[in-house]
């Protein structure tokens, strides 16, 4: 990201993104894990999402979390949310980059494959060692960006 320093420097397209993702995330519910999303293709926004709970169900910032196995299961991950937002406004994300300042689960990044997401920009690694294998298997860019910055 820019500094003080290198002010007159523009943000890289990977910085500016990764930039929104966690200005996305400050929208979360779940206090235990902030995340947010970015959908992005051909250098525009296609969709966003943040962790939260069901639409229309209280949040754990509200009532507290709902936890199984060391799992707050009461949100829904920010990037299923930005999947969803896609889907109930008719826009496709095939062939799109996700920018998300955590990176996904393994059932997120399942849902990520099957809706054609070609690259995955994570702004630090969380918890999902086996996304690295199956994303080579699967042709899906895996980007650490916190070894870039």
């Amino acid at each position: 990201m820019a500094t003080t320093k290198d002010k007159n420097k523009r943000a890289s397209w990977d910085e500016y993104f990764m930039a929104i993702a966690r200005e996305v995330a400050t929208r979360s519910t779940c206090d235990r894990k902030n995340v947010g999303a970015v959908l992005v293709r051909d250098k525009m926004i296609l969709t966003t999402g943040y962790n939260g709970s069901i639409r229309g169900l209280a949040h754990c910032d509200e009532v507290g979390h709902e936890i199984v196995n060391d799992h707050c299961i009461r949100t829904v991950h920010a990037e299923t949310n930005a999947i969803v937002q896609a889907a109930r406004n008719g826009v496709s994300i095939e062939g799109a980059t996700l920018y998300i300042n955590a990176s996904p689960c393994w059932d997120c990044f399942k849902l990520l494959a099957n809706a054609g997401i070609k690259k995955i920009v994570f702004g630090e690694f969380y918890r999902e060692q086996r996304i690295h294998d199956v994303s080579l298997e699967l042709g899906i860019a895996l980007i650490d960006f916190s070894k870039k910055v």
